[in-house]
């Protein structure tokens, strides 16, 4: 499933596809375009969940050409919809090129979209360079999952194949964001951490100048 809507808590109740998901007006939309992604987090979907085979995210024919993505938009109207949103079960800036250049073309018809990229902030580890430049103009958010209040504990949690560096990663290319994109947040999950964590990961946010959003809980 490349383009999707969600029924309920994403997740939760599970994904629709943007072909049988009606009226689109108001709607989140969100994009998968890769299976790729520098992380095994524990809690991950693809470790935890078993899906149904009419409703997955795992792209088993492959990445979309960025020409078969439009070709798929180009039959919705999405001057309704609510928000923009790059996700999936992979790590979207795997494909940072390819995302941009979808942007560029949906926002020559509709200037006034609003995107947000959903990611696990390690962009500038995967491409050995800052891309944080490449986010302007086209993302009004990103929210980049901090997932642990240090190091050590996202790694466990995370399994990057960055390692350690990763977190300090993470954190920079939230600092370099904030040049680029309006709004950027990290956020943690209620229930999954105690409170204390969840206060250190406010101050860490504090601290790089960005919000902290605590994500609800799915069973």
């Amino acid at each position: 499933m490349v383009i999707y809507t969600v029924t309920g808590k994403a997740g939760n109740e599970g994904y629709l596809d943007i072909a049988k998901s009606g009226d689109i007006s108001g709607k989140n939309i969100y994009v998968n375009m890769t299976n790729r992604c520098p992380c095994s987090c524990v809690f991950c979907l693809r470790q935890t969940k078993e899906m149904s085979e009419d409703n997955t995210l795992w792209l088993r024919e492959g990445e979309p050409e960025v020409a078969d993505v439009l070709e798929q938009f180009s039959h919705y109207d999405l001057g309704g919809i609510r928000e923009l949103v790059f996700c999936g079960f992979g790590e979207p800036t795997e494909r940072l090129d390819d995302i941009c250049e979808v942007i560029d073309e949906l926002k020559k018809t509709y200037p006034a979209l609003k995107v947000r990229l959903n990611t696990v902030g390690l962009a500038n580890l995967i491409w050995g360079r800052d891309v944080t430049p490449c986010l302007a103009g086209r993302f009004d958010t990103v929210s980049i999952s901090l997932n642990a209040p240090d190091a050590e504990e996202f790694l466990a949690l995370t399994r990057s194949r960055f390692g350690l560096p990763s977190y300090d990663a993470l954190k920079e290319f939230a600092i370099l964001a904030k040049a680029y994109v309006p709004n950027v947040v990290l956020t943690v999950v209620e229930k999954v951490m105690p409170e204390e964590k969840i206060e250190k990961c406010r101050r860490i946010a504090d601290e790089l100048g960005v919000s902290l959003r605590v994500r609800e809980f799915e069973e």
